[in-house]
């Protein structure tokens, strides 16, 4: 599952063998997002947060949220999700414990299940911003002189 890593920028100096748990010296344990999409169930909830993996599975019943928020996030990048939600600083403590390592380097900054649309124009975007309201302005302004019209005359 996850792999030991020497504390080294070359990547030639990963070890092919896996250790699950870290049993190695004290070093950090590396998984990959294969490995994390594993630990997808309520018996086995693993989540990765900031390029940290924790394994949550114990904690789902105590999550104030309930534990189906994080089921949805189970075996995945949840970090979006966390942030979004505007944890509380005790909540980012209470995180610390349940981590078992981190995301491995090559895994880091994927965008797996996001889609990233771009606008081809920033012209287009800022001239619908002021365009829309001011023709909705005209109309509303346009209905009030029709009603005010109508009621001098009857």
């Amino acid at each position: 599952m996850g792999e030991e890593m020497k504390n080294s920028n070359n990547t030639q100096d990963v070890p092919e063998t896996l250790d699950t748990h870290g049993g190695g010296g004290g070093g950090v344990t590396y998984y990959t997002l294969e490995d994390i999409n594993a630990h997808n169930t309520s018996k086995d909830t693993w989540l990765v947060i900031h390029d940290k993996v924790y394994d949550v599975t114990s904690f789902l019943e105590e999550h104030p949220g309930g534990e189906e928020v994080l089921l949805e996030q189970a075996g995945a990048d949840a970090t979006e999700s966390f942030e979004d939600v505007g944890h509380s600083i005790d909540a980012r403590e209470i995180l610390v414990q349940y981590c078992i390592g981190e995301l491995h380097l090559d895994d880091r900054g994927k965008n797996t299940s996001k889609e990233v649309y771009v606008t081809s124009s920033g012209e287009l975007s800022s001239w619908t911003t002021w365009m829309i309201p001011a023709i909705a302005a005209l109309a509303v302004g346009l209905m009030y002189r029709y009603y005010t019209l109508e009621h001098k005359s009857s």
